[in-house]
């Protein structure tokens, strides 16, 4: 006779955690939460507004049920941890939501019982801050009481082709009964398969490296595009060039925000500093991305005192705001700081994004957001910066009853032919 299935408990209901809870939900018994109230309210309700799952994903998930309540976890056996883990204004590692639910695990947790982490942490930290805050809250002892594993998440915001069964799953232990065990939970849910690292620090660096080297492929092809345009050359057309050879990598220049690739590499290179290293390529990487909204805001500065002396009578719209294209998502949008910048000088600044909540946008940022596209405009110019599929189709023509003849079409995005933009990256 087949033993019941473990209970599992998702700590964190964003990205990360609902498409997870989703997909257990549908093979056994699962129990969301979330300290975030509305959102455990809307998800009973089947409505994701980070509309990564639809309603009838959510529907198809029988056994899940949601709740902001800790005594529905008592009788869980397996917790996974998806909390968010950003950095500070001083891009240090910000470990409070992973402390907290470590704690609270630690009031709940059985004999036998198993956490595994999923939230993006630096090598080691799983082992020396979460662990020893449930053992000293439980007075457990790890691989003697209880077990714990680090099987790092791959959600891609937006993406709809790249979900969570289709990703090989990365799988870690605390020993190698631990591991094994993981390894066999993801597995009933993960259709790609699963690869069971040999411990939980390589599951940690295998999550930050994959982040880091995408943060440092784009830094370098966003300091090829400020190259190629001091040298009048479009960077795009290079790239079109150089990728007929057959190893040659495609990255291209842009904004990197978010909560990964904009984040991650801070992780890596904090634990690098306290071991007595000083990273070199990758903050110099860093470096770079970071300043890619200052940079492109100075080019739209320089073209529009081409046409004005005073930047205070010129009016622009933005075109998305998120922190990537057909997702609402805008932690850490660098859009925002384009559009301070401009500010900063003067410059009149309108809005516009189909994706996002006009309320969050002012809450979080200050900033003003169009409920709709204007049916038209007399603006000084345009700056395309997010890639959302309502905007793909525009030509220029389609742009041209918003700016006069001497207006501007900044498209950070290259969704335009090169000879209908003014500037790109």
């Amino acid at each position: 006779m087949n033993k019941p299935l473990k209970k599992i408990a998702i700590i964190g209901l964003g990205y990360v955690g609902l498409p997870l809870a989703v997909e257990f939900g549908k093979k056994r018994p699962v129990i969301g939460f979330d300290i975030n109230t509305k959102r455990i309210e809307e998800l009973k309700n089947n409505k994701d507004n980070t509309l990564e799952l639809g309603e009838d994903q959510l529907l198809s998930a029988t056994n899940l049920k949601f709740t902001s309540s800790l005594r529905d976890l008592e009788n869980c056996q397996i917790y996974i941890v998806t909390v968010p883990t950003p950095i500070d204004s001083m891009n240090v590692p910000d470990l409070s939501l992973l402390k907290s639910a470590s704690e609270m695990i630690g009031g709940l947790i059985k004999q036998g019982d198993l956490v595994i982490y999923e939230s993006t942490v630096y090598p080691g930290a799983t082992e020396e801050v979460c662990i020893p805050i449930i053992e000293d809250k439980s007075g457990f002892i790890i691989n003697k009481d209880f077990h714990c594993g680090y099987s790092p998440e791959r959600i891609n915001p937006g993406d709809k082709e790249h979900s969570l069964s289709s990703i090989i799953k990365v799988t870690s232990g605390s020993n190698d009964k631990a591991a094994q065990e993981v390894d066999e939970i993801y597995s009933s849910i993960i259709a790609a398969g699963t690869h069971k690292a040999k411990s939980i620090k390589i599951a940690e660096a295998a999550k930050v490296i994959e982040n880091t080297q995408r943060d440092l492929n784009i830094a370098l092809m966003n300091e090829l595009s400020i190259i190629f345009q001091k040298l009048d050359i479009d960077t795009m057309e290079v790239i079109e060039a150089a990728k007929t050879k057959w190893n040659f990598l495609p990255f291209t220049p842009g904004l990197v925000g978010g909560h990964c690739i904009g984040v991650d590499p801070y992780y890596l290179t904090h634990k690098a500093q306290q071991v007595g290293y000083e990273p070199k390529v990758i903050l110099a990487g860093r470096k770079i991305n970071d300043g890619m909204s200052e940079y492109i805001s100075e080019t739209l500065k320089l073209e529009l005192n081409k046409n004005y002396d005073d930047l205070s009578k010129t009016k622009i719209l933005v075109l998305g705001l998120s922190f990537k294209e057909n997702c609402p998502d805008i932690r850490n949008s660098k859009v925002v700081d384009i559009i301070k910048s401009l500010e900063s000088d003067g410059v009149r600044v309108d809005t516009y994004d189909p994706w996002i909540d006009p309320v969050l946008a002012k809450s979080e940022y200050n900033v003003d957001c169009l409920l709709e596209m204007p049916a038209s405009g007399s603006y000084d110019a345009i700056l395309i910066a997010v890639g959302h599929k309502e905007f793909t189709d525009y030509r220029r023509k389609d742009l041209t009853r918003y700016i006069d003849d001497k207006g501007i079409i900044f498209d950070v995005k290259s969704i335009l032919p090169s000879h209908e933009t003014d500037l790109r990256l």
